[in-house]
Protein backbone atom coordinates (compact mmCIF):
# COMPACT_ATOMS: atom_id res chain seq x y z
CA UNK A 1 0.00 0.00 0.00
CA UNK A 2 1.28 3.25 -1.30
CA UNK A 3 0.05 6.72 0.05
CA UNK A 4 0.55 10.04 -2.04
CA UNK A 5 -1.04 13.53 -0.24
CA UNK A 6 -2.71 15.45 -3.60
CA UNK A 7 -4.31 18.54 -1.40
CA UNK A 8 -3.86 20.16 1.75
CA UNK A 9 -5.26 23.32 3.59
CA UNK A 10 -5.86 24.36 6.97
CA UNK A 11 -8.96 22.32 7.28
CA UNK A 12 -8.34 19.32 5.01
CA UNK A 13 -6.54 16.49 3.42
CA UNK A 14 -6.60 14.22 -0.02
CA UNK A 15 -5.00 11.33 -0.77
CA UNK A 16 -4.59 8.40 -2.97
CA UNK A 17 -4.09 5.69 -2.14
CA UNK A 18 -2.70 2.78 -4.47
CA UNK A 19 -3.05 -1.03 -3.62
CA UNK A 20 -0.98 -3.93 -6.02
CA UNK A 21 -3.46 -5.68 -8.15
CA UNK A 22 -6.45 -2.88 -7.70
CA UNK A 23 -6.70 0.67 -9.90
CA UNK A 24 -9.03 2.80 -10.90
CA UNK A 25 -10.92 1.66 -14.01
CA UNK A 26 -10.94 4.90 -15.77
CA UNK A 27 -7.22 6.23 -16.00
CA UNK A 28 -5.60 3.35 -14.38
CA UNK A 29 -4.60 5.27 -11.22
CA UNK A 30 -5.54 5.03 -7.39
CA UNK A 31 -8.32 2.59 -6.49
CA UNK A 32 -8.70 4.93 -3.13
CA UNK A 33 -9.39 8.17 -2.61
CA UNK A 34 -9.34 9.49 1.22
CA UNK A 35 -10.85 12.73 1.81
CA UNK A 36 -9.91 14.17 5.79
CA UNK A 37 -11.66 17.00 7.42
CA UNK A 38 -10.95 18.55 10.47
CA UNK A 39 -13.20 20.09 12.84
CA UNK A 40 -10.86 23.27 14.12
CA UNK A 41 -13.34 25.40 15.53
CA UNK A 42 -13.05 24.31 19.53
CA UNK A 43 -9.50 23.26 19.95
CA UNK A 44 -10.55 21.08 22.99
CA UNK A 45 -11.95 18.30 21.15
CA UNK A 46 -10.97 17.43 17.71
CA UNK A 47 -13.31 15.25 15.60
CA UNK A 48 -12.34 14.22 12.37
CA UNK A 49 -14.24 13.43 9.62
CA UNK A 50 -12.76 11.17 7.08
CA UNK A 51 -14.05 9.82 3.87
CA UNK A 52 -13.17 6.62 1.96
CA UNK A 53 -13.78 6.50 -1.68
CA UNK A 54 -13.01 3.26 -3.17
CA UNK A 55 -13.16 3.44 -7.46
CA UNK A 56 -11.80 -0.11 -8.18
CA UNK A 57 -15.37 -1.92 -8.80
CA UNK A 58 -13.71 -5.59 -7.70
CA UNK A 59 -13.84 -4.12 -4.41
CA UNK A 60 -17.30 -3.44 -4.25
CA UNK A 61 -18.15 -7.08 -4.51
CA UNK A 62 -20.04 -8.54 -1.60
CA UNK A 63 -17.41 -10.85 -1.04
CA UNK A 64 -14.58 -8.16 -0.88
CA UNK A 65 -16.55 -6.54 2.52
CA UNK A 66 -13.63 -7.86 5.15
CA UNK A 67 -11.13 -6.95 3.09
CA UNK A 68 -12.66 -3.42 2.64
CA UNK A 69 -13.08 -3.37 6.41
CA UNK A 70 -9.34 -3.97 6.85
CA UNK A 71 -8.13 -2.28 4.29
CA UNK A 72 -9.90 0.84 6.07
CA UNK A 73 -9.24 0.41 9.70
CA UNK A 74 -5.30 0.62 8.17
CA UNK A 75 -5.86 3.84 6.46
CA UNK A 76 -7.16 5.32 9.44
CA UNK A 77 -4.83 4.05 11.30
CA UNK A 78 -2.16 5.70 9.19
CA UNK A 79 -3.44 8.80 7.83
CA UNK A 80 -5.69 9.90 11.31
CA UNK A 81 -4.11 7.89 14.30
CA UNK A 82 -6.07 6.98 17.10
CA UNK A 83 -8.23 10.14 17.12
CA UNK A 84 -11.92 10.58 17.25
CA UNK A 85 -12.86 9.84 13.76
CA UNK A 86 -16.03 9.15 12.03
CA UNK A 87 -15.54 7.23 8.28
CA UNK A 88 -17.66 6.96 5.77
CA UNK A 89 -16.50 4.24 3.48
CA UNK A 90 -18.27 4.76 -0.05
CA UNK A 91 -17.64 1.36 -1.74
CA UNK A 92 -20.74 0.30 -3.33
CA UNK A 93 -22.10 -2.68 -2.06
CA UNK A 94 -19.57 -2.69 0.76
CA UNK A 95 -20.13 1.21 1.68
CA UNK A 96 -20.94 1.92 5.96
CA UNK A 97 -20.41 4.40 8.33
CA UNK A 98 -18.48 3.84 11.48
CA UNK A 99 -17.38 5.94 14.19
CA UNK A 100 -13.73 5.30 16.01
CA UNK A 101 -13.19 6.66 19.41
CA UNK A 102 -10.06 6.70 21.36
Amino acid sequence: MKFTKNFRSATAEEWYVFLPSYQEPKHGGAAIKVIIHYELQGNRDIFINTTVIIDDQNLWKENMYSFVYAITDEIVNRLVGYADTLVSVHAGDNSYQVEFKK
